[in-house]
């Protein structure tokens, strides 16, 4: 099932996320559901907030944008559940990013390239990985949704109150999108 995606301005986009349970009811319909909704709006990643749900979950599939890349990189597809990113190392870079919780505004981003991380997958088996590139960058996106963070909040003062009448627009839901959107405070 297809579930709309929570618009800029919402509480929760705000709010840290709680930890997931093994025993968090209907968690494989929820995943499944994600995953359906994030194809459907063709993102390459999506937290649980940007659904309405308060909770340490978030997914990626970067397949879609290494298809339009000449790149080295393999594809990643993975659930990340209660994800803790242990470091951020490498060079900084900055990366053309957006959010399917703020269509219609894209905004370099700089993060660093190289990351760890720990995390339980859909069947809460423990993993320690360390991603680079624009892996790790998607990563960092969707793990900053359970933080409250939203990649707006890094950018400078001046850019950000350029943007601010349209960031006004997307919380009233005056946006075009293809995808099914909420407004909700």
């Amino acid at each position: 099932m297809i579930l709309p995606i929570v618009a800029f301005g919402a509480s929760i986009l705000r709010k840290k996320c709680v930890e997931v349970t093994q025993d968090f009811p209907d968690l494989d319909i929820l995943i499944e559901n994600m995953w359906e909704t994030m194809y459907a709006a063709h993102g390459v990643g999506l937290a649980a907030p940007q659904i309405n749900k308060g909770i340490r979950l978030f997914l990626i599939d970067t397949s879609p944008f290494l298809e339009d890349e000449e790149s080295e990189t393999e594809a990643l597809k993975t659930v990340f559940i209660n994800p803790v990113i242990t470091s951020r190392t490498g060079d900084e870079w900055e990366f053309n990013e957006g959010c399917l919780s703020i269509p219609e505004i894209r905004e370099d981003i700089s993060r660093k390239s190289l990351i760890t991380i720990e995390y339980l997958d859909e069947k809460f088996e423990k993993h320690i990985q360390k991603y680079d590139g624009f892996i790790a960058r998607v990563i960092m996106h969707e793990y900053d949704h359970l933080n409250g963070v939203l990649f707006t909040d890094k950018l400078s003062p001046l850019r950000k109150r350029m943007l601010k009448g349209k960031l006004m627009d997307i919380s009233k839901g005056e946006v075009g999108t293809t995808y099914k959107m909420k407004i909700v405070k």
